[in-house]
């Protein structure tokens, strides 16, 4: 039996709180207020998936292991899709204004265009668009 979650949380450790969360709000994502507060604010990917920003602190207290320094390390590249080629451009170039830094450069493998950045943490968001392969007709 393949084991299938409910709802996926991404814990993420980050230096500022306040900071990280102006940062994804100004590119576009919102927050579930009944899983925020001064330690952790529970970003909304989409209806079962959400990254749960976690003061450093308060992070550690998850677990016996040194938290990465994501600015030196890299823990976990978190890939997001997009519905359009300008929908990539606009959500990384909204993450480069409100002070994001290049993780890559665009990638265009004409059914796969991708670009990525790096958040204030340091931690990498790549952001992708498929194109869906054509069926064939019947």
């Amino acid at each position: 039996m393949a084991i299938q979650a409910e709802q996926t949380f991404i814990n993420m450790s980050v230096k500022n709180l306040d900071k990280s969360r102006t940062f994804f709000e100004q590119i576009g994502f919102e927050f579930n207020e009944n899983f925020s507060d001064n330690n952790a604010a529970c970003m909304i990917i989409n209806s079962q998936t959400f990254v749960m920003l976690l003061g450093e602190e308060f992070f550690q207290t998850f677990t016996k292991k040194s938290v990465a320094d994501s600015t030196k390390m890299t823990e976990v590249i978190i890939a997001l899709s997009a519905d359009s080629r300008e929908a990539v451009d606009e959500l990384v170039n909204k993450a480069f204004a409100a002070g994001a830094s290049p993780s890559g450069d665009q990638m265009d493998h004409g059914f796969m265009y991708g670009w990525s950045f790096q958040d204030l943490d340091g931690h990498l968001w790549e952001v992708a668009y498929m194109e869906e392969p054509e069926l064939p007709l019947e």
